[in-house]
């Protein structure tokens, strides 16, 4: 054996035993992590019951713009994602508080991780921009009084 072909088997030998490794430390590591699992409404909101962010918008770019896009025109491809831009559906307050407490249809609702003064504020942003000027603004008791009293709202608990 010339010493070209020990130090290829040598090295072969090497990566073999540092894959094995890599695949125990894994498999320890994924016995030793705690696993939290979110509901199929949650929209990837893993580790937190609620959000920072107080003003509308944060909110929107940080939970809404993920499907309504920045510009709230909406999208469509891996689903359909209504636009929010010059949506006449938005003139009544009561309907887009009622859409971000409690979803609809593919959309989660995210009464469980607002609060009512975050709940306003997200629907005062969406309702004074992206083309839309409904002016009457709703306050964190307008939520608080369409929240159900025996409602349970999703959260990751």
């Amino acid at each position: 054996m010339n010493s070209s072909s020990t130090s290829s088997h040598g090295l072969a030998g090497t990566r073999r035993l540092l894959q094995r490794l890599a695949i125990g430390l894994l498999a320890i590591t994924a016995v030793s992590i705690p696993v939290r699992t979110g509901h199929a409404d949650s929209a990837g909101v893993v580790g937190a019951n609620n959000f920072a962010a107080k003003d509308g918008k944060t909110l929107y770019a940080t939970i809404c713009q993920g499907c309504h896009m920045p510009n709230g025109k909406g999208a469509v491809g891996a689903g359909a994602y209504p636009a929010l831009a010059g949506d006449k559906n938005l003139e009544s307050a009561g309907y887009p508080i009622y859409l971000v407490l409690n979803g609809q249809k593919a959309m989660p609702g995210f009464g469980g991780f607002l609060d009512d003064d975050q709940v306003a504020a997200v629907v005062n942003y969406v309702r004074s921009n992206f083309g839309n000027s409904y002016t009457d603004k709703v306050s964190g008791d307008d939520v608080k009084s369409n929240r159900q009293p025996n409602a349970i709202y999703s959260t990751l608990d």
